[in-house]
């Protein structure tokens, strides 16, 4: 029998909605991750705006059914612009209990809850902490339940399937993905085309993988207790070609168009680590575009070898988390005394030590602008979605060549992990990289730090005839290079390297304001907060306040107009997952109080969260 993906034979009321949150979660070996990532391209095919947020176990081989193995992805797809992937959810598919257990508080009143009813043994629900049956007592009355036997189900379709049991048994996500794309009208196409070219080499995986998902499409077709189904027609969206994009990947392409827009070899030098590791895995497969990888042994090694790398004239990149970025300190200092260019990526996750390997935070903007020893000031800058990864990555590098500095990405860990459509630019549109390399000389009046106006000194070429020059970590005299111990220049040399960091502020985009000019408050925000912020205060102009928000991708140095765009408004309200470090940095820099409004759990700001925390301090300042 061949699917119908396009419209149900048996004919139910189909429900029109605005938007829908759905949440698959499992074990960490349900293919979870792989539901989701299906759902998400075939909403994006369909014309959805999407926003994503897989959320992966912290422990590798956690006991199966336990409450720290539980792997859960959330797709918001909508008829209309969203920022997140939504604070509560439509619906939750659940394959066992502790995946109930650890999401169900998540799913609004009234919400769906499709739960895999054959894995609710004693066994497992003791595993989960459950001391009775959940879809026995009443403990789940405020949700519509939906009790499938998913697994029997899985197997009946596959009982003439050659493979072996446990084979089978993985199956089960397909099915549940059926049902789901029932539910909500999606086509099977997509998911039908990968899994014929990912499984091509094991027909028998291909057949029991596509009829798995056929079997749980017509499942909810065909059965009396689904009554209809939902639809959430396309978004509106500005005309061009899309693509759905992660912030991790969106960097990788972004290092590869800034190699290509300077004529630069791309050396990307890294240490795996969480959850930076996939830059490395996507630039690697990008040797057509002449990138080169470098898996080092250590994160000192790491740093050290792009270091290596831009002295010889490449476009020198390294990415990690904030364990790796404290172990490249030393070796940041040393590009910051020997002014090469260099992109350290800082894809922040939840500390201190380990911490939190799999979880998001924002912790790491005092370590990133002080964790040096010395006076060693660095530029920092911040994607603040998945798809601005792209542009951040071109950003960070135009910077680094331009003035001749290491420059510091900071992503985290929700948005390297996170999808959301792309609109693909026009290559005319992406900014120049001009690079300049000074041509041989006699090698008499060469001089190595001698500045241009934006305090940036020549990138010479080792091997350039007449351009011998010293290179290292001891103080360098002033224009020459040669090692200087003279107190004088070791200050000169330090102010000059700062005010070269301050003067970037001049060749950066001011700040922008989503609101009013001016009023009683402004939401300010950087990272992977901004989409959150933008519709939370979307949410509060609507009743009429006067509310605004700004975001702020430049952190060190600041927008040159920050300042004055803060004291146009009577308070400032800063949301971070953190315990307040941009609150810190901007009293110490514009001696201005602001209210700060802190979130320190692994876990993202909801809408209503931003929301209701713009609400009490309006209420404070209204005396209500």
């Amino acid at each position: 029998m061949k699917a119908n993906t396009k419209e149900p034979s048996v004919a139910k009321p189909v429900q029109s909605i605005e938007q829908a949150a759905v949440r698959f979660a499992g074990d960490s070996g349900d293919g979870m991750q792989l539901c989701g990532t299906q759902l998400t391209t075939s909403s994006a095919i369909f014309g959805n705006d999407i926003s994503t947020f897989p959320d992966f176990p912290a422990e590798i081989r956690a006991p199966a059914g336990s409450l720290a193995g539980v792997s859960g992805f959330q797709i918001n797809f909508s008829s209309h612009e969203i920022h997140t992937p939504g604070d509560r959810v439509s619906a939750l598919i659940a394959l066992n209990p502790a995946a109930l257990r650890t999401n169900v508080e998540d799913v609004f009143d009234g919400g769906i809850i499709i739960v895999n009813e054959d894995s609710f043994d004693k066994g497992r629900l003791k595993q989960a902490g459950y001391d009775s049956n959940p879809l026995e007592d009443e403990s789940l009355s405020k949700y519509k339940v939906y009790k499938v036997p998913i697994s029997k189900l899985t197997r009946a379709a596959l009982k003439d399937s050659p493979l072996r049991a446990k084979q089978v048994d993985r199956c089960k996500n397909f099915f549940a993905l059926g049902l789901v794309y029932w539910l909500y009208g999606r086509s099977m196409d997509s998911t039908l085309q990968w899994i014929s070219s990912k499984f091509a080499k094991n027909v028998d995986v291909v057949d029991a993988n596509t009829k798995a998902l056929k079997a749980g499409y017509f499942f909810g077709e065909t059965c009396e207790f689904f009554t209809h189904q939902f639809k959430v027609p396309k978004a509106t969206l500005p005309p061009g070609k899309y693509r759905k994009i992660g912030g991790n990947e969106a960097l990788a392409i972004g290092l590869v168009a800034a190699a290509e827009l300077s004529g630069k070899t791309l050396f990307y030098g890294s240490y795996p680590i969480t959850p930076a590791s996939d830059i490395l895995h996507a630039l690697s497969r990008r040797k057509n575009f002449g990138v080169k990888t470098f898996q080092a042994e250590d994160e000192i090694a790491a740093m050290s070898s792009i270091i290596g790398a831009a002295f010889a004239g490449n476009l020198g990149v390294t990415g990690t988390s904030g364990p790796g970025l404290a172990l490249k300190a030393e070796a940041i200092g040393l590009g910051v005394m020997t002014e090469l260019p260099l992109v350290i990526v800082n894809v922040q996750r939840g500390g201190p030590s380990t911490g939190l390997p799999t979880k998001t935070e924002q912790s790491d903007l005092l370590q990133a602008l002080y964790g040096r020893n010395g006076e060693c000031q660095v530029c920092i800058i911040a994607p603040a979605s998945p798809s601005d990864c792209f542009d951040i990555a071109i950003e960070a590098c135009r910077i680094a060549m331009k003035f001749m500095t290491p420059v510091i990405i900071l992503s985290d860990g929700y948005i390297a992990n996170g999808e959301e459509p792309w609109l693909i630019p026009e290559i005319e549109s992406l900014p120049k990289i001009e690079v300049k390399h000074p041509e041989g000389g006699n090698g008499q009046d060469f001089m190595p730090y001698e500045r241009n106006a934006d305090l940036a000194r020549p990138w010479a070429l080792p091997g350039t005839p007449g351009l011998q020059h010293r290179i290292g970590g001891l103080e360098k005299e002033d224009l020459t290079g040669n090692v200087c111990y003279d107190p004088e220049n070791h200050e000169r040399m330090i102010r000059l390297r700062a005010k070269k960091i301050a003067t970037i502020a001049l060749d950066i985009p001011e700040l922008t304001v989503l609101g009013p000019e001016q009023g009683d408050l402004l939401v300010l925000g950087w990272g992977g907060t901004s989409g959150a912020i933008r519709s939370a205060v979307e949410r509060v102009q609507s009743s009429g306040h006067s509310v605004a928000a700004a975001h702020l991708r430049y952190l060190n140095p600041f927008p040159a107009n920050l300042e004055a765009v803060l004291r146009r408004y009577k308070k400032v309200l800063i949301p971070e997952l953190n315990t307040g470090q941009l609150r810190r940095v901007i009293r110490g820099e514009l001696m201005m109080d602001t209210i700060g409004f802190n979130k320190i759990k692994g876990k993202p700001f909801l809408i209503s969260e931003i929301e209701g925390r713009i609400m009490e301090v309006l209420s404070e300042g209204s005396g209500q």
